[in-house]
């Protein structure tokens, strides 16, 4: 994805509170960024198990399925710099400094 698209997409996320449930406001570019990324992601778990049911050689297999690994950290990578730039700033601006352990157990569960 090109900088500057990547850069336009994130910068448009915005959060909210509405009620007790915490929702995130994207731009339409970046739903549409990432719902094309989803789909891709989702062919290709198509494609793996197409593979496994064709027998094919299981280091293919192995390589479509790191792909697929790659493929949706780019997508957790984008949702969390949207979230930074956004919801945790928001949250820290209006007090609520618990959002940064919330945030630190996200990105622990990401980098597992």
């Amino acid at each position: 994805m090109p900088e500057e698209s990547k850069h336009e997409a994130t910068e448009e996320a915005s959060c909210s509170h509405e009620g007790t449930a915490r929702q995130s406001h994207h731009s339409a570019a970046m739903k549409n960024n990432l719902t094309s990324r989803l789909n891709r992601i989702e062919g290709q778990i198509r494609g793996i198990k197409g593979m496994i049911e064709k027998d094919t050689y299981c280091d293919d297999v192995l390589n479509q399925i790191a792909a697929v690994q790659s493929a949706l950290n780019s997508v957790g990578k984008l949702l969390l710099e949207g979230h930074m730039k956004s919801c945790i700033i928001e949250r820290i601006q209006a007090g609520e400094t618990e959002v940064v352990d919330e945030l630190l157990i996200t990105v622990n569960k990401l980098m597992k």
